[in-house]
């Protein structure tokens, strides 16, 4: 059984036991899919239910250290307003089950990329709200304290502005180890639009936590409203100026009423708030200045089309599927054609 589900139960039940959580078998076990590499577990102890999360079997060099930080960032999260699963119990010990884990409490909420079910499918009010509900969770997370909660050291904020279009341009930089991997050259703008995010960065950084990777991936909804359930997958959370967190959401929602084919697939998508109806929610709610907004959307672009091109530059190299890079390689071409004109 262990073997099935990626983890050891028996040394997962040991560590449950020497922490007061149940007692008794696991049971119910069953690994979860989505659209992550990391094992998801559910499971009950004691008529509790638990989700365990780990990272994939075959460790990254940062994969333990990744999973601590996420586990931090949800208890930090703990009693503030933003939605998230909440946190249980977390071993930064790599050597109870092989890798560092966390339990937390499961969430009951869909995936809207998964398809829309009622009431949410034939409502266009509630789908309005599903895109509002996205932007109240990124600006309460925004207001959070990052000191208060003990994540003052999560993450560099001297010069953040200034390092990010050098530490993603090195990024890009860096495929050139894959061999057979088409080049820079093979995205229009890519120089552009650097040089433009360099040329217009906003003079004042203000630093908060940053969820990293926010879209409709990665939050769940209410299954009877279009509230959000939680914002999850907080393996990318560090400091930073909050306002990428809105760019991010902006460069991954489909655009106007048929969306382009690369867009996460929505339907019906008729209802849904526009992007400037989006930014104008987020100002309302922070009280932010948005005079800069457009180099937080096109900076997400720019960052987003980059670690997209890493599986193309794979795929080129036989690393990764040929299907997988193509796709991707058209979604970075799409998101630079996006910042290019936003750039004008």
């Amino acid at each position: 059984m262990a073997v099935d589900v990626g983890v050891d139960l028996a040394a997962l039940t040991a560590w449950m036991d020497g922490r007061g959580l149940g007692s008794g078998p696991l049971e119910g076990v069953e690994r979860l899919s989505g659209g992550t590499q990391n094992i998801l577990l559910r499971f009950s102890r004691s008529g509790r239910a638990y989700i365990l999360r780990r990272p994939p079997p075959v460790l990254g060099a940062n994969s333990n250290e990744t999973m601590r930080r996420e586990a931090r960032a949800l208890a930090a999260l703990a009693g503030t307003a933003v939605p998230h699963p909440g946190l249980i119990a977390a071993c930064p010990d790599e050597d109870v089950i092989g890798a560092a884990f966390y339990l937390m409490e499961p969430i009951d909420g869909f995936n809207a990329t998964q398809g829309l079910s009622q009431p949410h499918a034939s409502d266009a009010a509630m789908r309005r709200r599903m895109g509002f509900a996205m932007v109240d969770a990124i600006a309460a997370l925004s207001k959070v304290d990052y000191n208060a909660v003990g994540l003052g050291d999560f993450g560099k904020l001297d010069n953040w502005l200034e390092r990010q279009v050098g530490r993603w341009a090195a990024q890009l930089a860096s495929y050139a180890d894959m061999p057979g991997w088409t080049g820079p050259a093979s995205i229009p703008g890519v120089d552009k639009v650097a040089r433009w995010l360099d040329a217009h960065r906003p003079p004042v950084c203000q630093g908060g936590i940053i969820h990293g990777d926010f879209h409709f991936g990665n939050v769940l909804f209410r299954r009877d409203s279009g509230e959000l359930a939680a914002v999850v997958d907080w393996e990318l959370c560090t400091l930073g100026d909050p306002l990428l967190d809105l760019g991010w959401l902006v460069a991954t929602w489909p655009e106007g009423e048929r969306p382009h084919e690369t867009d996460v697939a929505i339907t019906p998508w008729d209802g849904f708030a526009t992007p400037a109806e989006l930014v104008a929610h987020y100002g309302a709610q922070t009280g932010r200045d948005l005079a800069h907004f457009d180099w937080f959307a096109v900076l997400a672009c720019y960052k987003l089309g980059i670690i997209l091109e890493g599986t193309h530059a794979r795929a080129c190299a036989g690393k990764a599927p040929k299907e997988t890079g193509d796709r991707l390689h058209a979604h970075t071409l799409y998101l630079f054609e996006r910042a290019l004109r936003r750039i004008g």
